[in-house]
């Protein structure tokens, strides 16, 4: 019997326009009165997710979430931290020497200043837009090295972000998790830092094993928690490598995907 299910957002609980559909509200509510407990797990900030929580209940004392890719497990109601795993100023800033090296634009999530960026650009606005974060323009290199930085990322279009991937140093990958959430978004996180990690952390928490855990997404920064998951679940919209290691795919976010997995293996198993 599976007893937790994290679900991802953006391509997978949300549709194309970024709403939740009746089908999968009632199969989360239904779930729920099994007593399964049922969390988000996204790339945004708490206050991203807030109304999205507040649409689907999901704001008492014993229910949580997973913010910044997992970089926060929070409980939802009192935003009290079970887990936290964050970068620094110092990693920001050297981040952001590299993104212009590279030809790509920056911008970080601190905890003090929220959504920072030295330039605005289109994709910092349309993460703005998601967030409800308002933009503050700075220099990162004012950032103190031990500012508590959220995440990092390098966002820009999608040839100009694949350019700069390929360019990569190779150790970065030994000093953060770097994961792509869109094509248009590629994440530094703690090395410590990952959704399987944050899903792993939840589910020892409430005592709950691997095998009564499912995980469904649709993009890179879903790749760990899929691949921790008793039951990783792909959409039918999700990127190949995601595909690759899923148990199971399910119909599109625009077909009530996660509501198709709730009731063939939870509300009717």
């Amino acid at each position: 019997m599976y007893k937790l299910i994290a679900l991802d957002m953006d391509g997978t609980l949300l549709n194309s326009d970024k709403q939740i559909s009746a089908e999968n509200k009632a199969a989360i509510a239904a779930a729920r009165e099994k007593g399964v407990v049922v969390v988000l797990a996204s790339g945004r900030p708490l206050n991203g997710m807030k109304p999205q929580l507040q649409e689907l209940g999901m704001t008492t004392e014993d229910d949580y979430v997973l913010s910044y890719n997992a970089s926060l497990v929070q409980k939802a109601k009192s935003e009290e931290v079970i887990r936290s795993q964050i970068i620094t100023g110092s990693d920001a800033k050297a981040i952001a020497k590299l993104a212009k090296k590279l030809g790509v634009h920056i911008h970080a999530f601190s905890q003090e200043k929220g959504l920072i960026t030295p330039e605005s650009s289109y994709y910092t606005e349309h993460e703005s837009s998601i967030t409800g974060m308002p933009i503050t323009v700075i220099d990162f290199e004012e950032l103190a090295d031990d500012e508590q930085i959220l995440k990092a990322m390098m966002i820009d279009e999608e040839e100009l972000l694949s350019a700069a991937i390929k360019q990569l140093p190779a150790e970065l990958y030994e000093q953060f998790t770097i994961v792509q959430s869109a094509p248009f978004f590629l994440e530094f996180l703690n090395p410590n830092s990952n959704k399987g990690v944050g899903v792993k952390a939840l589910a020892d928490h409430l005592g709950i094993s691997a095998d009564e855990v499912i995980c469904m997404g649709d993009a890179g920064n879903d790749w760990h928690m899929i691949k921790y998951a008793g039951l990783g679940v792909a959409m039918a919209n999700a990127t190949d490598d995601i595909k690759e290691i899923a148990n199971h795919i399910t119909v599109s976010n625009n077909d009530h995907g996660v509501a198709k997995v709730i009731e063939e293996f939870v509300l009717n198993a």
